[in-house]
């Protein structure tokens, strides 16, 4: 088999590059054209403009934080009802694997993927305790009121990708254009889902995600502690709240730390229950674990609902936290920072736990004023320990004579409150199994209970119930 020669004559690289430019420009031609006959077009149409640089309508853009996207769309469903606004809402479709445009990329239709126009895509968040609400990941609202032709475009969190939330403008006046995000601004404030409720703030991709937590309610009652170290937590938490006006009236800060701290069982979570639940309209923030790196936003988050409790448990574990960095921690110094950083009128208590002061005791002192009161909630004495008997054997119905119940107070000395709430759930399991007779939990079933939590093969289980010692 024989090869064609070559032709013999020079390869034309400038035409060949006319070409490909040629090639190129055709491309980009066709796939405007058919963009602009899609979405692009539509917001063009809405506008009365076209895509040419010159008369592109100005975009005006605003970052939100994307735990707002809920009160956001609460604001936007609140905002186009207004008198004399009609909005068209158009959502579309984007390919796998590619990015939601902005509003000027859609406006020009310069390297769009293929968007097909359709319905917003919701996403269903939580707006309450058990309650959802769907919101737009991306949607246009083609927007015509006493303004002109507008388009307000809502791009949420994508997939996989780092959560932004924006809202941007087009077709008005820049100062105009501010305008409309101002009033959305307001509209979220007025309807904000958080105000007043108890959110829990768990670490999510580039930020967090808030979920509202139904509490067990917890009254004074129920908090079983010394009457001065009670009276002590809630003159510092509560007493602040309801006295508010009369000590801003007297020039006095509200701004105010409280640090419990104690062995592990002891009931601090209990006490802190009872504290945000009795704190007058305030909304709390809980923090604990990996969620404590997240103070600083947080602490953003309670000034604009004040007033409000931040709940910082286990901030010992912050205290070790050292990150990748040697020398001082900086995860506690930033919940330092933050706790500084807020204005001394803000309406704001920092709820702090601790089972290892010591762990902190440095960096407070280094920083004073941050922390205000430290109360230390203990071990539970003899009385205290007949009451919490009595609290968790609530609806149980333990009938334990005095004699049952003196010599479990005598036999259980050095215990957490913790081991008390267990040895009661131990009785009911133990009448339970034996099938006593109308369901009767006796002082037997509790005697039988205690016995087996104090075997010497339950160490461990003694420990974990936050017994350090045999008791």
């Amino acid at each position: 088999m024989t090869t064609a020669p070559l032709p013999d004559r020079p390869f034309d690289v400038p035409a060949f590059a006319r070409q490909v430019q040629e090639f190129l420009t055709w491309v980009h031609e066709t796939g405007s054209s058919r963009r602009d006959g899609a979405v692009t077009g539509r917001l063009l149409a809405h506008l009365g403009r076209s895509a040419d640089e010159e008369t592109r309508p100005p975009v005006v853009a605003r970052e939100l934080p994307p735990f707002e996207q809920v009160n956001l769309q609460l604001a936007l469903e609140a905002w186009v009802q207004a008198e004399g606004r009609s909005v068209e809402v158009l959502g579309w479709s984007v390919p796998l694997h590619h990015q939601s445009p902005d509003l000027g990329q859609l406006l020009t239709g310069e390297n769009l993927p293929y968007l097909r126009p359709g319905v917003p895509e919701l996403v269903d968040l939580p707006s309450g305790p058990g309650r959802t609400t769907g919101v737009w990941r991306t949607a246009a609202l083609l927007v015509r009121d006493h303004r002109g032709d507008h388009v307000v475009l809502v791009r949420g969190p994508e997939r996989h990708q780092e959560p932004t939330l924006t809202v941007e403008v087009a077709g008005l006046p820049a100062e105009t254009a501010q305008q409309v995000l101002g009033e959305l601004d307001a509209l979220r404030s007025e309807r904000n889902v958080y105000r007043g409720q108890v959110l829990e703030l768990r670490p999510a991709m580039g930020g967090f995600v808030v979920d509202f937590p139904v509490l067990p309610r917890t009254e004074r009652a129920d908090v079983v502690l010394p009457d001065a170290v009670l009276e002590r937590v809630e003159r510092h938490s509560i007493g602040i709240a309801t006295q508010r006006e009369a000590l801003r009236a007297a020039g006095q800060h509200l701004k105010r730390g409280l640090l419990l701290y104690g062995p592990p069982g002891t009931g601090k979570t209990h006490t802190t229950r009872y504290v945000v639940q009795h704190v007058p309209g305030a909304t709390v923030l809980l923090l604990s674990g990996r969620s404590l790196h997240l103070v600083g936003t947080v602490t953003q988050l309670a000034r604009d609902l004040e007033p409000a409790v931040v709940v910082l448990e286990d901030v010992d574990l912050v205290a070790e936290d050292r990150g990748h960095q040697m020398g001082p921690q900086p995860v506690l110094f930033e919940l330092l920072d933050a706790m500084d950083g807020a204005a001394s009128d803000a309406d704001l208590l920092f709820l702090l736990t601790t089972n290892r002061a010591e762990a902190l005791e440095h960096a407070l002192a280094a920083r004073p004023g941050r922390v205000d009161v430290a109360v230390e909630i203990g071990l539970p004495d003899d009385d205290a320990r007949r009451r919490l008997l009595a609290v968790y054997s609530r609806g149980s119905g333990l009938q334990a004579g005095p004699v049952d119940v003196d010599a479990v107070v005598a036999g259980t000395e050095g215990v957490t409150a913790s081991f008390i709430k267990e040895l009661v759930r131990r009785t009911v399991l133990e009448a339970l199994l034996e099938g006593a007779p109308g369901g009767a939990v006796t002082g037997v079933h509790l005697r039988r209970a205690l016995a087996d939590l104090l075997d010497s093969t339950q160490g461990v289980t003694r420990a974990l119930l936050g017994v350090s010692a045999e008791p």
